[in-house]
């Protein structure tokens, strides 16, 4: 059992995946924090420009 555990401890294939879904994880975060920067000043800017119309 011992030598079974050490063995998927040091086994580093497994490493790869968790590194890649934390690099997902942060680029995900920076789009959508990005998407809702943009979104919110679309709509002031569309608002502004709305209001001056009329």
């Amino acid at each position: 059992m011992k030598r079974v555990l050490l063995n998927l401890w040091r086994n580093e294939e497994g490493q790869d995946i968790a590194e890649y879904a934390v690099m997902l994880a942060v680029i995900l975060v920076i789009v959508v924090g990005t998407i809702r920067l943009i979104g919110t000043n679309s709509n002031n800017v569309f608002s502004s420009v709305a209001s001056s119309i009329q």
